[in-house]
């Protein structure tokens, strides 16, 4: 025991700069993951980059913006003003190094701690950085933050600006691919808050005319709005609001161009004071819940100096707008007060349409009093005992663990307990929890909320979710539908789908929804073994084995051993993210998938039908 606790002067270590970071990736970029995720941590690198591009434009420099992402490549060219050429060394390999800390040069921008690019270059294999001004140009190559090559200054022809150029380090983001999916709903953002910017993304350029309002149109094209998008400007501030016939609140809120994908302060503020207008506005005292009950809104604020709750900055923690300025609050109540109050006022017909909603949302909670009381004295037996849970310690939600404990929090739904039961055995217990289908869930397309209340598997489902009042104090990062890859496994995915789609959307929207890719194939020897996920891939493993090999298909998840799971859900897992395109109709879709058997589901079958003979 005395030597386990030996604490002396060799115990202290010091590590440079790009040590730490690669030492400690997750205090600079969040989790790691493999780019499944929209905030796994090769997104926050190329966000870290293109941030400092943003920040020109805002400032008043270059109007395009050009990246080119390949399959372990990135580069982005901007066209502002360029970094200082006797500074770009210093940028790019000295910690809390940059002129954002001057308020005077980048009043209201996101990166202010001198840290991202300096995060970029310690986890990448390869990083270039050229920043060309007035004629002159400098280059500089690094490899996981040490200098390869310093060129000397030498005369140009190039626009001013800054590229950059990194390929992300393989020993650090393991088996990693970046999703173009998730790429483009970035730079949509970009656009949206960046009215006047042009972004070109591997050729395809994004641009925006008005802002937030273009922003929600595209969310709600193919939605039922309950009245035209409410369009709201001033100083520092933005905001599109509508109400649909969904069931649920949604949100995208912005800081400085930064997607808060938490929230913060600035969407508490706006909240509140939404609700503290639209009561004052209509001289009644309507239920909070009533009032935002199937609010669709995007909010963007631009803060001095803001302060966030981690590097990956998804919360915003700012109590005031500027150092001795208003409030956050303060500055939202009157921004709402003026603005929107003065709008219900001119635009009385927008204002019967609203209040046409607030009122049939009251109705509805009342109609749903009595069963919601049963739902409720459910969901205290379930928070209590939840038969259908195996929790697991670290949750989402809970802000006294760590940020990169938090993001691997993730739920397993699993088709019986017998995939359950092999998941639970060797899962770990701190961040992954087991939830049991018993069978085929019910099919939830066209039911209202009312009957997901008296179901009980789908109530002690929600209860351990914590979604019942909205996702924002959601337990699980990751929610991963584990079932068999058979037919009967394809539809219970179907099935839970159209359960978040139906009732809870934005858990789609926001990147919480993956599908747990199992394997079809065993292939191995005495010496290897090889998980294979497709014919193809078993053939391959086959001709690497050679002779004799043993082939194993595995019909059901019951059928894997748990030591066999150990490793499929462990560091290697392959997850597919559940990704809904903004150009895809929710109502359309499941209509297609899950309504009654169309005359284009029958068409669509026929046409794809292969007959064996």
């Amino acid at each position: 025991m005395k030597n386990q606790n030996n604490y002396t002067e060799s115990s202290i270590k010091s590590l440079d700069w790009n040590e730490h970071i690669r030492t400690r990736p997750g205090m600079y970029i969040g989790k790691l993951g493999d780019g499944s995720s929209p905030d796994d941590g090769i997104y926050v690198l190329l966000k870290e980059v293109i941030d400092n591009s943003i920040d020109e434009y805002v400032m008043g420099y270059g109007k395009r913006i050009e990246m080119k992402v390949s399959s372990g490549k990135v580069s982005i060219r901007d066209y502002g003003r360029g970094i200082p050429l006797g500074k770009l060394l210093d940028c790019i390999t000295k910690i809390n190094t940059g002129a954002k800390y001057d308020s005077k040069v980048f009043k209201k921008s996101v990166g202010l701690n001198g840290v991202g690019i300096k995060a970029v270059n310690a986890l990448s294999n390869k990083f270039i950085a050229e920043a060309i001004r007035d004629g002159d140009s400098k280059k500089i190559i690094c490899k996981r933050g040490k200098i390869l090559d310093d060129f000397p200054i030498e005369k140009t022809t190039k626009r001013n600006g800054t590229k950059i150029t990194f390929y992300p380090d393989d020993e650090i983001f393991k088996n990693f691919r970046f999703l173009p999916d998730f790429i483009e709903n970035k730079i949509w953002n970009y656009a949206y808050l960046n009215s006047g910017l042009t972004i070109e993304f591997n050729n395809k350029k994004y641009f925006s005319d008005n802002g937030l309002l273009d922003l929600l149109t595209k969310k709600t094209e193919n939605i039922n709005l309950r009245y035209p998008i409410i369009h709201l400007k001033d100083e520092d501030v933005e905001l599109a609001i509508s109400h649909t016939n969904n069931y649920n609140e949604e949100y995208y809120s912005f800081v400085n161009g930064q997607l808060t994908t938490q929230g913060g302060t600035h969407l508490s503020a706006f909240k509140e004071s939404f609700v503290r207008v639209i009561r004052e506005f209509y001289k009644k005292d309507f239920d909070v819940a009533d009032i935002r009950a199937s609010m669709i809104a995007a909010l963007s604020i631009r803060v001095e100096e803001p302060v966030f709750e981690s590097q990956t900055k998804t919360k915003l923690g700012s109590l005031d707008m500027s150092p001795n300025g208003k409030t956050i609050k303060t500055f939202t109540n009157e921004f709402m007060k003026s603005k929107l109050d003065n709008f219900l006022h001119k635009n009385s017909e927008v204002a019967d349409m609203l209040l046409n909603r607030i009122l049939q949302s009251e109705k509805e909670r009342k109609e749903m009093q009595g069963i919601k009381k049963l739902a409720s004295k459910r969901s205290k037996t379930a928070k209590l005992h939840n038969k259908k849970l195996r929790d697991c310690k670290v949750h989402f939600n809970n802000n006294k663990h760590d940020i990169d404990k938090r993001l691997k929090s993730t739920i397993f739904i699993t088709e019986g307990d017998s995939a359950g039961g092999s998941i639970t055995k060797v899962r770990d217990v701190s961040s992954q929890a087991v939830f049991s289908l018993r069978g085929k869930p019910l099919n939830t397309y066209g039911l209202t909320k009312k009957v997901i209340y008296e179901n009980e598997e789908f109530n002690l489902l929600f209860n351990a979710l914590n979604i019942d009042e909205g996702i924002e104090n959601l337990r699980y990062n990751h929610i991963v539908i584990a079932t068999d890859a058979d037919v009967d496994g394809m539809h219970i995915r179907l099935l839970m789908l159209t359960f978040f789609l139906n009732f809870y959307p934005d858990l789609v929207k926001s990147g919480h929804v993956y599908i747990l890719e199992t394997p079809l194939f065993r292939v191995r020897n005495k010496k290897e073994t090889y998980y294979c996920y497709s014919i193809e891939e078993k053939d391959l493993a086959v001709s690497k084995i050679g002779k004799n090999p043993e082939i194993t298909r595995f019909k059901g998840l019951g059928e894997i051993s748990p030591n066999e799971f150990k490793d499929l859900i462990g560091d290697n897992i392959k997850l597919d993210p559940v990704i809904m395109r903004d150009d895809v109709s929710i109502e359309d879709l499941l209509s297609y998938y899950m309504g009654k058997n169309t005359q284009a589901r029958q068409d669509f079958i026929i046409n794809n039908l292969i007959l064996n003979g």
